[in-house]
């Protein structure tokens, strides 16, 4: 079962109480690799039903040497939180926690749609959802949050730091050669290297590595639920 630390995912009262807690929150991110050799990795994406005010979590599990998914799950939950910039975790991270708790198995590294520390106060939704579940957790964001980098070579496989207030908070990362670049960065118990190192692995022929690409495509399924 994964254990969930003392910070409950409660709807925060105001913007200022979630500040709060990200600040709080922040000081609890480890980039320091502290994972078991890795076997299986959880892919999530979040999508909403804004009819319903209803947020969609996908997960899927797939063993890191060949893909073979393993388990599927689509969770769904009210939204407690309004959109504001920066705060996307506390919209996201409660649907996320309840298709968690629904794994057979505990998974060795999460990866997330979204920021890891490549966020202004260091706590996106991969490194929030890290520090409350205590699991291994990378942000694998299609855009950019915050920070500056230098474009990274065409090729697959180029990179270039993301820097922000003299700071590297993650790695711009071309996953095929020609299209728009990924951005990686670490959410909990994981180093920028390893971070990296495991989404090159997970690239085959898209532009996102297994994980996500497929935690993306089970979100967009359509269900009666």
């Amino acid at each position: 079962m994964i254990a969930i630390q003392k910070f409950t995912m409660a709807a925060p009262q105001s913007p200022t109480d979630a500040l709060r807690i990200q600040n709080e929150m922040r000081d609890l991110v480890s980039l320091i690799d502290d994972f078991p050799p890795v076997q299986t990795i959880v892919g999530i994406d979040v999508g909403y039903d804004i009819q319903r005010n209803m947020s969609k979590a996908a997960l899927v599990v797939m063993n890191i040497d060949d893909f073979k998914v393993i388990q599927q799950i689509v969770e769904f939950d009210s939204t407690p939180f309004p959109y504001i910039p920066g705060l996307l975790s506390f919209r996201e991270a409660p649907v996320i926690l309840k298709a968690l708790a629904r794994l057979e198995k505990t998974p060795d590294i999460v990866f997330i749609d979204g920021q890891g520390i490549a966020h202004p106060r260091r706590l996106g939704i991969a490194a929030h959802v890290g520090v409350i579940t205590n699991l291994p957790t990378i942000g694998v964001a299609k855009s950019l949050l915050c920070g500056q980098y230098k474009e990274p070579a065409l090729k697959k496989g180029g990179a270039e730091p993301l820097t922000h207030k003299d700071e590297r908070i993650g790695t711009v990362l071309r996953s095929r050669d020609n299209v728009k670049p990924l951005f990686i960065s670490p959410g909990h118990k994981i180093s920028h290297e390893s971070a990296v190192a495991l989404v090159e692995k997970c690239l085959t022929k898209y532009r996102l590595p297994e994980p996500t690409r497929m935690a993306d495509k089970l979100s967009k399924i359509k269900s009666g639920t």
